[in-house]
């Protein structure tokens, strides 16, 4: 089979076969957002579970704006002073690489998708406010200052990722994140060097990989991961990441994985919606699963580094087909590996042919509150993050060293989820005051 081949990336690296851990949010740092021993043992059952790299959830590069209140952050470097926290990134690494797979740190910083429960003043290119439920405050704009620093800490972040054992870092350019909105008009109105023309905002995403190239040297792999499309008219559009795609041609990443959608389209997790930019989808792509293979289809006829495709792969039949017809290089599983974390080791031995999830739309339908087929957008939200908030539960098992519970209810999950976002919150504003 192509997924048990190894696969060579132009630093020189070998991933092991062709399955990657996609990165998912942890939430499982401590007060100070150290990594944990929850971390160690989450990714020792990853490592377990065959995939050839596995790709680690948001680091963030700045401690006040967090995706989540159980991000780790690297803010300052642990090399600077912080002893336990580099002790913790290393026991980390080396619990994720035990079983000779890659393991790389996902850097990242939320933006303006940090909740009002995490931080008060969120950052954005401009002051768009993500208008969202009511959970996200107004933004304030970077100064050129603040971003000439975000850019040394995406390199010095990476630095310490290459010290403490881990063996390669992606930096996340996608789903409306900092570096992702800056890519976007509707998000980036800036009229300075940073805004504008597609070069101009592009330009922060370009000088944080040379950094980071800088930081960790020629035979180091970086990975970027970068939407296909934000699905929003007006703003990052297909064409837009195809004329990035070129741009990213010079700067020699060894890994170019495609995703797509914001928090507003949240394509990235197959939620479909409106979308008035996206390429039109054909009937095949549809039967074989994978929401972005048209997108990568066509990025492939330009871009000249591997490619990475996340998103709906459930078959080893879809997969198979995708490499073999050159699609893309390496396939990205994200859900599976929450509920059954064996699915890579199944998959490449041929002991399952299809990867096991759960339809928790249809939990919500059988409770009798919400429909799946909704067009009501709040209650397509609330379809949305019940699915989520089941899979960050899943995680959580699996952190605490416990057999994934698919037993559990979709509302009992979206309420535990809340209520321990809403306490991690409050210990860590509590932790940073006393710092």
């Amino acid at each position: 089979m192509l997924i048990k081949q190894p696969f060579t990336l132009p630093c020189g690296v070998t991933l092991p076969n062709r399955l990657c851990k996609a990165a998912m949010t942890e939430g499982v740092a401590d007060d100070h957002l150290h990594a944990t021993a929850r971390h160690a043992t989450l990714y020792k059952r990853w490592s377990d579970g065959g995939a050839g790299l596995l790709l680690t959830g948001n680091v963030q590069i700045d401690r006040r704006v967090l995706e989540r209140p159980g991000n780790v952050a690297i803010d300052p470097a642990p090399a600077s002073g912080d002893a336990e926290g580099m002790a913790q990134l290393k026991a980390w690494a080396a619990a994720g690489t035990a079983n000779g797979n890659q393991l790389w740190m996902q850097i990242s910083h939320a933006g303006r998708q940090s909740p009002r429960y995490v931080t008060s003043e969120p950052m954005a290119p401009s002051p768009v406010q993500l208008k969202l439920l009511g959970n996200y405050g107004a933004p304030r704009a970077l100064t050129e200052g603040e971003i000439l620093d975000f850019i040394e800490r995406f390199a010095r972040v990476a630095r310490v990722a290459k010290a403490a054992g881990f063996t390669g870092v992606q930096i996340h350019s996608a789903h409306g994140y900092l570096l992702s909105s800056f890519l976007s008009p509707i998000t980036n109105q800036r009229t300075d060097q940073w805004g504008g023309s597609l070069e101009n905002r592009a330009r922060f995403l370009l000088l944080a990989i040379r950094a980071t190239r800088q930081a960790v040297g020629a035979e180091y792999p970086i990975a970027v991961k970068l939407n296909s499309d934000d699905f929003r008219k007006g703003g990052f559009s297909h064409e837009d990441c195809l004329a990035v795609v070129q741009m990213l041609n010079a700067e020699g990443i060894d890994l170019l994985e495609i995703s797509g959608g914001t928090y507003e389209q949240p394509k990235l997790l197959g939620h479909t919606g409106s979308n008035d930019t996206a390429v039109p989808q054909r009937e095949s792509t549809q039967q074989r699963e994978a929401y972005f293979l048209d997108y990568a289809r066509a990025i492939r006829q330009v871009a000249t580094m591997p490619l990475m495709v996340t998103g709906g792969f459930r078959s080893t039949e879809v997969m198979e087909a995708a490499l073999a017809d050159g699609v893309c290089d390496v396939i990205g599983l994200g859900r599976p590996l929450c509920s059954h974390p064996d699915t890579p080791k199944d998959l490449l031995s041929g002991r399952i042919s299809r990867a096991v999830t759960f339809e928790h739309e249809l939990k919500l339908a059988d409770s009798g509150i919400f429909s799946p087929t909704s067009s009501v957008l709040p209650l397509k939200l609330l379809n949305v993050l019940g699915g989520q908030a089941w899979y960050y539960q899943q995680i959580f098992h699996l952190a605490d060293g416990k057999t994934p519970d698919t037993e559990m209810g979709i509302l009992k999950a979206f309420a535990a989820y809340y209520w321990d976002e809403i306490t991690t919150a409050r210990r860590v504003k509590k932790a940073a005051q006393r710092r």
